[in-house]
């Protein structure tokens, strides 16, 4: 498989089991995020790493964030999110650690954190492993981003569920690039996907 067909057949998907990457496969993966594209090479990337009976301690957190965020929550949602975060084999809770005073704007170092994800997702699919990027409501909780170790100014930028790809773990069909595709000539550029 060449480089290019490994990441055309890359996907996402949350339906992961033991292993989990480690030791030097694991710092392997980490470090592609140091070749992330980075203005001001400032790394606002941090990742915390939550492994065995820490799961349990970060779904109690992420639950008691939804319970602040909205009393009212869903139990079946409680439920969910608290199954999905203590039975992962790894979550990494991506943290962006930001300068709002540096010349750099704040987006560029968000997408900054946004590219290093990326490069470790591809990562995990190079080495056999899986993963998926997920938020929702409590990677924008500024106390929760706080218990994680990131407080203000710093953020979430989500988490990713990581380990081996299940037999349920199937690729989408990959949409054609056509519609995400102009040529600019002059005049505003027309997209097919927003037709």
């Amino acid at each position: 498989m060449t480089s290019l067909d490994l990441l055309l057949s890359r996907f996402s998907t949350d339906a992961l089991a033991e292993p989990a990457p480690a030791g030097d496969v694991l710092e392997a993966i980490l470090s592609t995020a140091m070749r992330a594209p980075d203005h001001g090479k400032l790394r606002p990337w941090r990742y915390a790493i939550v492994q065995g009976e820490a799961r349990v301690k970060l779904a109690e957190r992420v639950v008691a964030s939804m319970k602040r965020l909205d009393p009212d929550v869903a139990p079946a949602k409680v439920e969910k999110r608290f199954s999905r975060m203590s039975t992962m084999p790894m979550t990494i809770v991506l943290g962006m650690h930001l300068r709002p005073e540096n010349k750099i704007p704040l987006l560029e170092q968000e997408l900054a954190v946004g590219a290093a994800a990326m490069n470790i997702l591809n990562a995990l699919h190079a080495t056999g492993f899986g993963g998926v990027w997920v938020s929702g409501d409590v990677a924008h909780d500024p106390e929760f981003a706080a218990e994680m170790g990131f407080p203000a100014p710093h953020k979430l930028a989500g988490f990713l569920f990581v380990g081996t790809p299940t037999a349920q773990a199937k690729a989408p069909t990959r949409r054609p690039v056509d519609d995400y595709v102009a040529r600019w000539t002059g005049a505003p550029a027309v997209f097919g996907a927003d037709a």
